[in-house]
């Protein structure tokens, strides 16, 4: 019974979002890494320990998710002045490794509908 077991969790995605690629190859903004659980950057400047990351963002325009840390840094947490955007941009997408490709070793079901 999927509800039984601990390795399963179920999160909620917008129903345009990409398919999650495969670990490696680049990201297409799936969200599921994100949604899954916060990432260290989350876990440090937001103070976030579990849950979908609250700087997890969908971008109508281009159909995807986004990273409100790596967009806009001041927006999800106070100790981040406007000023320091850019700085804090370069910082977490290093910490993130943002462009290094999919690390989500998750393994997505859709559920159906009924």
């Amino acid at each position: 019974m999927m509800g039984m077991n601990p390795e399963w969790q179920t999160i909620a995605l917008h129903p345009h979002a990409p398919a999650k690629p495969a670990v490696g190859a680049p990201c297409n903004g799936c969200g599921v890494c994100c949604a899954a659980e916060p990432c260290p950057v989350a876990r440090l400047f937001l103070w976030q320990r579990r849950g979908a990351c609250r700087a997890l963002v969908w971008e109508e325009s281009a159909g995807c998710y986004r990273c409100g840390m790596l967009a806009d840094p001041a927006q999800y947490s106070w100790l981040i002045p406007v000023a320091f955007n850019g700085l804090a941009q370069t910082f977490f997408a290093k910490r993130i490794a943002a462009g290094a490709g999919c690390d989500s070793s998750a393994e997505v079901e859709t559920a159906s509908r009924p």
